[in-house]
């Protein structure tokens, strides 16, 4: 666990990024519903007051506007917690973005339980199951500051729209120098022919220390970074299937709908019999207290995907 350096949170990582790239293309615009602050976009509005705008607490509107720019050719990051986008304007997503095919870019901010203690009217845990089922719009979730980056380089000359989610919290840095990134491309961080853990998001942090503990007691783990679930990774999921004796997925989302969901019918599809365990938020009402209480409760930290990957082998 000691050998993880632990980076910076990866909103500051993704505002410091469009900064950067707006500074070069004045095409590059943001639409906020009051999020500038929680968003780490003060300095983006500071320094480029003409390339954000701000629609207040509205996001109906803020998806219906940004869809209308992205019409005219601006390429639009449309900013807000992921709880209220992806269910107050699901219908201007589905409609107005994906259906129409305006290549918004979604950013989903302070998702899964990373608002903790405000409770589950501020959890987003069925973003990647409502928005999966949408024809037309890609999922990514982002695990540290180096796929942040490359995420949002990669997405702003993205055809198509798209739904990036990030949470709060600082992230420890789990890729090599010479890593390479591409949406829709799983990265493999470990490779273990007992036990191969495939996370997404926050959770691939928790999966990597767990791989460690495992390997410390004995046991051959693998570690898969799915952060695009959609288009998902499909050959990475299989030849980790092939090349195992088990999987456990896990994700800050609900077990119905997510990775999840997704790796459990692509197994069934291809007639692939391996072990799997789906390590998420279950049908229930969420526990409440911070993202590490949460967490800790579901089982979602190292020792506890440790001790369920023991139990699954």
């Amino acid at each position: 666990m000691d050998s993880l350096k632990l980076g910076r949170p990866n909103l500051e990582v993704f505002a410091n990024t469009l900064l950067s790239l707006a500074r070069q293309n004045g095409d590059i615009l943001v639409t906020t519903s009051d999020s500038r602050g929680s968003g780490k976009l003060v300095p983006f509005s500071e320094k480029l007051p003409e390339q954000i705008v701000e629609m207040g607490i509205a996001e109906q509107n803020l998806v219906g506007v940004s869809a209308g720019l992205a019409s005219t050719g601006k390429k639009v990051f449309a900013v807000s917690p992921a709880c209220f986008l992806t269910t107050r304007a699901l219908e201007q997503i589905k409609n107005d973005v994906a259906y129409s095919d305006q290549p918004v870019k979604l950013i989903g901010i302070s998702a899964g339980v990373s608002y903790g203690a405000l409770g589950s009217t501020h959890h987003s845990l069925h973003d990647y199951a409502a928005l999966g089922a949408i024809n037309n719009i890609a999922i990514v979730a982002p695990a540290d500051n180096f796929e942040t980056r490359e995420t949002i380089k990669a997405v702003v000359d993205y055809p198509h729209p798209i739904y990036v989610r990030f949470g709060k919290r600082p992230m420890h840095d789990l890729h090599q120098p010479d890593a390479q990134f591409k949406i829709g491309r799983a990265i493999v961080l470990a490779e273990g022919t007992d036990v191969t853990i495939i996370a997404s998001g926050e959770p691939v942090s928790q999966a990597v220390m767990a791989c460690q503990l495992l390997e410390d007691q004995g046991i051959s783990c693998g570690v898969i970074s799915m952060h695009t679930l959609k288009p998902l990774d499909r050959e990475a999921v299989l030849a980790a299937a092939r090349r195992s004796r088990a999987l456990l997925t896990v994700e800050e989302h609900s077990v119905y709908g997510g990775l999840g969901s997704l790796c459990a019918s692509l197994l069934m599809e291809e007639g692939i019999s391996v072990p799997l365990k789906i390590v998420g938020i279950p049908d229930e009402y969420t526990v409440t207290g911070s993202q590490a209480a949460i967490f800790a409760h579901y089982g979602i930290t190292p020792e506890g995907l440790a001790k369920t990957a023991r139990a699954l082998l």
